[in-house]
């Protein structure tokens, strides 16, 4: 990572883990972290979940996981896999044939939980089929599905039987000599996850999959997730994330890729920062934030935006983002571009003015970036 000397208290120094691959994404080593969801569609239903697909990864997934319970869906698998751009996990449970059909389908990763799937016998032949055809592996351990001889020897599911399941199944992948595997254990109580997660950075190298599972609806799962991953992150702890949600899978990619954001690990798209707004507001601030984070939402470049009501805080504000705008008095307020102060703007104009000015900065800083990467292909 590029270490921030100005402002120390901003680096995050990433666990090293080493890289593997799920489709062409990078998951582990020095690879961005990767925010992934889960369709719940049903599988059967091709049409539908391909639109679900392609509206994950419109919002920004890297990865997206389907889940395989029967044949009709591992034959569904096959043709969704030629429908979409975005590399598919195949989410297999109790039936280890899924997995083997699966890969076959052309699933760029299976999610296998060890404790529900069988044997070591029925897991070296998911290993094969994964081999053989270019496939990685996801140890899912999860809290609330753990083998009974851990159950027997813990009394209950806590991180220590959570890793040492996840433990045990490493090293049937590695005495099978299979190495392209990442790892999660996930549980709904945010402290287990947390502990278990720590643990697991110090027992292995491989890249580790973060998430709180079955955090609950779109409020309290995205501020379990907040709190249990992003304390995590900024531990350098995680190399690819899924926010789980009772919600829209375009709602957990979002939910990701903001916490990711907050913490300066992946930049993507318009950064708005706003005011909680009060008396002193010279436009509605909460309606006007509502409005642009639609019609935002096709902007695809980093960089910020921030929409202040009044001049307390504003003008500061203003300064450290791309496109500003605070709030005066008399119906107007102050624009800002590039941190500077520009042009007083009346509020009736304010959202399609402010539309125009980042779409126009956005221009700027990708020619900025392409210009950038040519003279460094060109030095190479």
């Amino acid at each position: 990572m590029s270490l921030n000397h100005i402002r120390p208290w901003r680096n995050i120094y990433r666990r090293k883990s080493r890289m593997i691959h799920v489709g062409r994404v990078p998951v582990g080593g020095d690879a961005p972290i990767s925010v992934q969801t889960m369709t719940n569609t049903l599988t059967t239903d091709v049409a539908a979940t391909v639109a679900q697909i392609n509206a994950a990864a419109e919002a920004g997934a890297d990865i997206v996981r389907v889940s395989v319970p029967d044949q009709e869906s591992s034959r569904a698998l096959r043709q969704i896999v030629r429908e979409v751009d975005v590399p598919l996990v195949a989410d297999i449970h109790f039936h280890y044939k899924r997995g083997i059909e699966a890969a076959e389908a052309g699933a760029a990763c299976l999610r296998i939980n060890p404790g529900n799937i069988g044997d070591a016998t029925r897991v070296r032949e998911v290993i094969k089929a994964a081999r053989d055809n270019n496939c990685s592996i996801r140890i899912g351990v999860n809290a609330g599905s753990l083998e009974k001889h851990l159950l027997d020897k813990y009394g209950e599911p806590c991180p220590d039987a959570m890793v040492e399941s996840g433990l045990e199944h490493i090293k049937i992948l590695q005495d099978n000599d299979f190495h392209e595997f990442k790892i999660s254990v996930k549980a709904s109580d945010v402290f287990m996850a947390a502990a278990a997660y720590q643990q697991l950075a110090e027992a292995t190298d491989a890249p580790i999959h973060l998430g709180i599972t079955e955090a609950g609806g779109f409020v309290s799962g995205t501020i379990k997730s907040a709190i249990g991953l992003g304390n995590l992150l900024w531990m350098g702890i995680g190399d690819t994330i899924r926010v789980s949600l009772s919600a829209d899978p375009v709602q957990e990619v979002k939910v990701g890729f903001e916490i990711l954001k907050s913490l300066g690990l992946r930049h993507r798209g318009v950064n708005i920062i706003s005011c909680p707004s009060c008396a002193r507001q010279g436009f509605d601030v909460i309606k006007t934030v509502e409005i642009l984070e639609k019609r935002l939402e096709h902007i695809k470049t980093p960089m910020s935006l921030s929409i202040i009501g009044c001049v307390v805080n504003g003008p500061g504000e203003a300064l450290m983002t791309d496109v500003g705008f605070t709030g005066g008095g008399a119906g107007s307020g102050m624009v800002y571009l590039a941190g500077k102060q520009s042009h007083k703007l009346g509020n009736d104009q304010m959202v399609e003015h402010i539309v125009e000015q980042v779409e126009a900065r956005a221009a700027v800083i990708e020619e900025q970036i392409a210009s950038e990467k040519k003279a460094t292909e060109a030095a190479e």
